[in-house]
């Protein structure tokens, strides 16, 4: 894993070599934790370009893999980040029928080969794996910049104030723009309008006008005459559409088929020449690829995973469960709270943009643990997206039904019903059942509902599901985001469907896969994700909704099938807990100074983006312990926080 930047000025000015040189250094070593093992730059001052890598060694660890890097033909210059799964079959075919003669055993050699035999176009479908490129065409005097199907590396890029035909930065991530003389950072309102609609910004833009990603499973080529065309190469749609065609109604037949097709995804990523483990959180999709990892792998796994001392929070014991059942090399760290509050000051440095996942630290923490014994760690991201496992695909069904049958009149008094009563006074209410019978949040749940009264329509109540801030954003000169309604991507298919699809394009790309690389690479340490091998992708599309539900309606039945025959199911079956920390709590106690400097009216006032008059509600609202906004106010000072450090 590595970190990727670079410029082309593409003013008719005198260039400097030297200072060229200077310039890209900065920029590439404001990515240092991306790759720490080795760091190159190339100019061609008479082009203008630039590029600049850091380097995380895992494939070819000998001065060979070193980038940027260029074909043996002369003609292309590559910076390069990621893996290529499959790259040692594609090498066997470039060199037995193109002649190819390789020099190391790096995969971005192969790269290079294969686009001076087959064309980045022709080169892009063959992949299997995950990837930011940028190229330089030497002969053409073109740029290429390319993104793996699903998202997991980042690739941003922008013309610098947005003067077209000036200078185009592009990079993995914006914090290596900074250091270029011409770069000119402005908030995008309607992004930071994303951000605390939802917790993230969305995967194919960035919180800075005039800064976009190259959205996932696309490329593009930039000329010397400023234009930038853009192609995809890789829909998700297409796979969903290509998968509901073919369905597989056989619940047996599904876990084999996915069992078979997960083993070979898994045994493709433990190709490493670097220490590789695993995350174990104890849950379905990891202990499914801890699982294969132990059946198809030649060493003992070594696993990690994280526990919490407050107990509402803590999988520790589940996970040592199924590693003891595995027999894997098992470490695991207890999260104190002093833990988690000493990063969150860090939290801007490494997620340059602003991101509001609290997952995040957790993650971090996670990661961190894990590169003190490994460089490489598989993860079980995509199974929820990919086999309905999530609590709303569960009861899309339900909640269909309950809202075509209620009237909007009687949806709208039922919402008014439920909002008499504060969350904190619902949770009062049922402390009369027993423990166990007492649903876990129940009044944040109930107050949900009340949300989902006031949807329009289907695809409606998915967005309203996945928000954390439900009523008027407070910021200014915003779009906002909540209307008008979108069309359903797949007309004519289940709820649960619909929101799969728009979990994979949105939540995936835009959240988990970001939080995910940020924080390992914070740590330099590479993750990789079996479940979103696309083949992987391409199958789970083919299961009917029932076989996916299973006959408990629990989701994730194929996955969870394919586990059993290595685990014991009563090793797994529990409630879903998810990744989560008392932040609630915390902003009410240790962290209630720091949020209160943040959220000063004054500074709202001053600053200009946001309304202080609502932040300073919610505020109130949770002090009070009536409600609990831990994940609108938190969103806030995500942003805040990022603003203290990176913005104009």
């Amino acid at each position: 894993m590595c970190g990727l930047t670079g410029f082309w000025d593409q003013r008719d000015v005198p260039r400097d070599a030297d200072a060229m040189g200077a310039v890209i250094a900065r920029m590439r070593d404001a990515l240092i934790e991306r790759g720490p093992d080795d760091a190159g730059a190339w100019v061609d001052a008479e082009a203008g370009v630039a590029l600049g890598h850091r380097r995380l060694s895992i494939l070819d660890l000998s001065p060979l893999g070193h980038q940027p890097m260029r074909s043996a033909c002369g003609d292309w210059v590559l910076a390069y980040n990621g893996e290529i799964y499959n790259h040692l079959e594609l090498r066997a075919e470039l060199e037995s029928q193109h002649g190819a003669r390789f020099v190391g055993r790096s995969d971005t050699e192969t790269l290079l080969a294969a686009f001076v035999a087959w064309g980045v176009e022709a080169t892009l479908p063959r992949l299997n794996g995950m990837f930011a490129i940028a190229a330089w065409n030497r002969r053409q005097r073109t740029l290429t910049l390319a993104r793996d199907r699903m998202g997991k590396k980042p690739l941003y890029y922008g013309w610098a104030g947005g003067r077209v035909g000036g200078t185009l930065l592009f990079g993995s991530q914006t914090k290596s723009f900074a250091p270029h003389s011409d770069w000119s950072a402005q908030i995008d309102p309607d992004a930071a309008a994303h951000l605390l609609r939802r917790a993230f910004i969305p995967a194919n833009r960035s919180i800075y006008r005039h800064v976009a990603q190259l959205p996932p499973g696309h490329w593009a080529t930039v000329g010397a005459d400023g234009r930038i065309q853009a192609q995809t190469w890789w829909r998700p749609l297409e796979a969903a559409l290509a998968g509901l065609a073919d369905p597989i109604d056989d619940a047996a037949q599904a876990s084999a088929l996915l069992e078979e097709t997960l083993a070979d995804a898994v045994s493709a990523r433990l190709l490493s020449d670097a220490p590789l483990g695993a995350f174990l959180s104890g849950g379905v999709d990891s202990s499914a690829v801890a699982a294969l990892m132990r059946a198809h792998g030649a060493a003992t796994p070594r696993t990690f995973s994280i526990g919490f001392s407050d107990p509402r929070y803590d999988e520790s014991v589940h996970a040592r469960a199924v590693a003891n059942h595995l027999g894997t090399d098992h470490t695991e760290l207890i999260v104190e709270p002093d833990h988690a509050l000493e990063l969150i000051p860090q939290i801007p440095e490494f997620f340059d943009e602003p991101f509001a996942d609290a997952s995040q630290l957790p993650t971090w923490l996670l990661a961190k643990m894990t590169r003190e014994q490994v460089t490489v760690a598989l993860s079980g991201d995509g199974g929820d997206e990919l086999f309905a496992g999530y609590n709303r695909h569960v009861s899309a069904a339900r909640l269909q039904r309950l809202h075509g049958r209620l009237p909007a009149p009687l949806r709208a008094l039922a919402a008014w019903g439920i909002e008499r009563l504060s969350p904190a006074q619902w949770d009062r209410l049922i402390s009369i059942l027993p423990a166990a019978r007492r649903p876990r949040l129940f009044g944040e749940k109930l107050y949900k509902v009340a949300d989902l009264f006031h949807a329009a329509d289907a695809v409606d109540i998915h967005r309203r599901l996945t928000a954390q801030w439900s009523g008027p954003l407070p910021l200014v000169g915003a779009f906002d985001e909540l209307a008008p309604t979108p069309a359903p991507l797949l007309p004519g298919v289940s709820l649960t469907r619909e929101m799969q699809l728009r979990d994979v394009m949105d939540y995936l790309a835009g959240d988990i896969l970001v939080k995910v690389d940020r924080a390992t690479m914070a740590t330099s340490l590479e993750a990789r994700a079996p479940l979103l091998d696309h083949r992987v992708v391409a199958l789970s599309w083919r299961f009917s909704d029932a076989v996916n539900a299973g006959p408990q309606g629990k989701g994730k039945h194929p996955l969870r099938q394919l586990l059993y025959r290595h685990v014991p199911q009563e090793l797994i079956e529990r409630p879903k807990m998810g990744f989560a920390i008392p932040i609630g709590d915390w902003l009410r106690g240790p962290l209630k100074g720091w949020a209160d400097s943040l959220l000063d009216p004054q500074r709202l006032q001053r600053e200009g983006l946001l309304d202080p008059a609502p932040i300073q509600r919610l505020w109130r609202e949770h002090q009070s312990g009536r409600y609990n906004r831990q994940y609108p106010l938190w969103n806030v000072l995500m942003l805040q926080a990022w603003k203290a450090r990176w913005a104009p």
